[in-house]
């Protein structure tokens, strides 16, 4: 049997890498041949040596543990392996990203339904409010502000439940001397523009972040565009958002004004928090007759998964997919829409 990490966790294989961490599918073994599936973030090798990031590494283990809510991925375990390098153990979700999801409606020539995008978003945003709203020991108000929220970073499962996870990038108040001045982090095309600027993030920094995933996730292409970084600031600092109607014509105008809102370029102008733009998106909601619970939600989940594993028929049918897979799959163009109870609304 390989050696497990800390007694007790197995290595599977390896589900997606970013620019600073590797995800692995693994397995919890415990007594009486129990086992629960789980994902295991080892730091890349070459900044296992910097000090700084591991100071931040261990910033998320620290944080996230203590952010206990439905919509955000928990932290089980933090330990070390016998190299003395650090790993994480959280919560495996099985699912898709919300990259994904709007990758398999893409690929089947389809935008994603507009009631679906709203029901994840106001989980995003809740989750998003549960990090602003934490306080320590004492009771003091202590925010996390995420400052990576990107359809990357969301998970939607199979059981139609949205996970917001890599808070790798999260700064709580207590622990901002761990940001260098100027080093902006996290996924250039969901900065708020004042955060190019070196600003201080806050939940509206969030909530802007918040919005341009939904503003993608319904119009199906990037917002923020460009060659290199510089080109991308350039594009957000010149805040050039088109009307979502010019990409769809089902989006009722309230949605598209609540998208407007958390993309003002001024702070202020935007959602005093991420619940209340929460709530206005479930007000909308209460005016449509759509099922938007957690059950269609998973038959989008599954329904999108097939679609994608149709553009990839050397697939072997029986390799899992979850949320931390960084998937590549191209657009297909003669299917044909199956008997299914997930709205559909065709591209124009």
């Amino acid at each position: 049997m390989t050696e497990l990490l800390g007694g007790k966790y197995e290595v599977l294989e390896l589900a997606g890498e970013g620019g600073m961490a590797k995800v692995y599918r693994g397995q919890t073994h415990g007594a009486a041949g129990f086992t629960r599936p789980v994902a295991i973030k080892r730091v890349l090798a070459p900044l296992s040596q910097n000090p700084e990031f591991l100071k931040m590494f261990v910033e998320e283990a620290r944080v996230v543990s203590e952010l206990d809510h439905p919509n955000i991925a928990q932290i089980h375990d933090f330990d070390r392996d016998r190299t003395g390098e650090y790993y994480l153990v959280l919560e495996w979700v099985e699912g898709l990203t919300l990259a994904e999801w709007r990758q398999g409606y893409r690929a089947h020539g389809n935008h994603t339904p507009w009631t679906l995008t709203a029901a994840i978003g106001i989980e995003i945003l809740e989750a998003l409010h549960a990090a602003h709203a934490r306080e320590d020991a004492e009771g003091r108000p202590a925010p996390v502000f995420h400052r990576d929220v990107t359809p990357q970073n969301v998970m939607v499962s199979n059981c139609g439940v949205v996970k917001l996870t890599d808070f790798g990038l999260a700064r709580a108040m207590d622990r901002s001397s761990i940001t260098k001045p100027g080093f902006v982090k996290g996924k250039l095309s969901y900065l708020a523009p004042e955060l190019t600027y070196e600003a201080e993030p806050s939940a509206q920094t969030d909530v802007f972040s918040a919005g341009v995933v939904l503003w993608e996730v319904l119009a199906g292409e990037k917002l923020f565009k460009g060659e290199d970084p510089l080109e991308i600031v350039g594009t957000i600092r010149d805040m050039d958002v088109p009307d979502l109607a010019e990409f769809r014509d089902d989006l009722p105008e309230r949605l598209r004004e609540i998208i407007r809102k958390a993309l003002r370029r001024n702070p202020i102008e935007r959602y005093a928090s991420s619940r209340e733009m929460a709530r206005d998106l479930a007000a909308l909601l209460r005016t449509t007759d759509e099922v938007t619970d957690s059950h269609v939600i998973a038959q989008s989940v599954r329904w999108a998964h097939a679609q994608l594993e149709q553009t990839r028929p050397s697939e072997p049918a029986t390799k899992p997919f979850a949320a931390q897979e960084a998937l590549t799959r191209a657009a297909s163009a003669d299917e044909t829409i199956p008997d299914t109870n997930i709205p559909l609304t065709r591209r124009k």
